[in-house]
């Protein structure tokens, strides 16, 4: 069966790279749209060896769409996602607009595929994308032994914060290397060989982008009693989250028994054979542009019983953004 689907907020890196993931793996389409704000009306986007022109969003932008990609912001969801759902298309969310309402499933096709059935709205959320490469690489783990307490780390890149943010950290590097002062507009501050907490402002002294990794967690593994202590920065690195996740377990389990489970693990790639290898764990500039969660450096706890320290990396546009958008769209096409 063909569909009809829409890509809306088209011309942003990550609808682009929705876009590439449609034609990469061939999800079946009579006909895509590609919409974006006004003032990016009639760029043309390459598709399958030809160009879309970019159209305008508007409320009848959905006339016939079977699935609709919306990746244009929180504003722009809230708005127009329930009127494509009332028209008739599946919407598939990328922003954090809906990820915690209890009649939208918030789904990662590796963890919880079920939970696209349950869509009361139309809607379906795509989690944060720090989120969806922890939880593939934990599931395994989590049928195994039931997750207590997770303890993360990130290491985000700039491209998670969009086009402008990567552009301005390789503006600044070479402001760095010529000498010049350093021009500082999109970030709150230096960018370049810095680390930042650039999210805004949660509860308890916590970022927003801290407390989706708790809730969203909870949520997608369907265990509200799994405790998360997060701390998310941004790294001067272009594309590839990376995470240190430290995993405490109500039933014993061994770094042995992790690799045995994750070495088939669907959407995981295992980058660990059992001995310390510096400069074989997984790296961001090594995932770019790949598909897989790899993960890494797993080891047993030295002080806490039942426990596990792990190294998760992903490309955050694919995996965690586009690629877990069309999963869901191959979930239910």
């Amino acid at each position: 069966m063909s569909n009809v689907v829409a890509v809306v907020g088209a011309t942003g890196a990550v609808g682009r790279e929705m876009l590439r993931t449609l034609e990469r793996r061939e999800f079946p389409t009579s006909k895509v749209l590609a919409l974006a704000s006004e003032r990016s009306a009639g760029k043309k986007l390459p598709f399958r060896g030809g160009e879309l022109s970019v159209e305008v969003l508007g409320p009848k932008s959905f006339q016939g769409v079977d699935i609709a990609l919306f990746s244009a912001g929180a504003a722009a969801s809230r708005l127009f996602a329930p009127i494509a759902a009332e028209t008739g298309a599946v919407v598939i969310d990328n922003s954090s607009a809906w990820r915690m309402d209890d009649e939208v499933p918030l789904v990662v096709p590796e963890v919880n595929p079920q939970a696209v059935m349950h869509r009361k709205k139309g809607i379906i959320a795509n989690p944060n994308c720090s989120t969806i490469q922890m939880v593939v690489a934990l599931k395994p783990l989590h049928d195994a032994a039931r997750i207590k307490h997770i303890v993360v780390s990130t290491y985000q890149a700039t491209s998670g914060k969009g086009q402008a943010a990567v552009e301005e950290l390789l503006r600044q590097l070479n402001e760095i290397a010529c000498g010049k002062p350093v021009d500082i507009k999109v970030f709150p501050a230096q960018m370049a060989l810095n680390v930042l907490s650039d999210w805004k402002p949660g509860k308890d002294g916590y970022s927003e982008e801290e407390l989706k990794m708790v809730n969203e967690t909870r949520k997608i593994m369907g265990d509200a009693d799994i405790l998360v202590t997060p701390t998310c920065v941004r790294v001067p690195v272009v594309t590839g989250h990376s995470e240190s996740v430290h995993v405490q377990f109500h039933s014993p389990i061994t770094a042995a028994r992790a690799r045995e489970l994750l070495a088939n693990a669907p959407g995981v790639e295992l980058c660990d054979d059992g001995e310390y290898a510096p400069g074989k764990e997984p790296q961001p500039l090594r995932c770019a542009d790949t598909d897989p969660v790899y993960v890494g450096r797993i080891r047993d706890d030295l002080g806490v019983p039942n426990a596990l320290n792990l190294w998760v990396v992903s490309d955050n546009l694919r995996k965690g953004a586009a690629l877990n958008a069309v999963q869901i769209a191959e979930l239910i096409a």
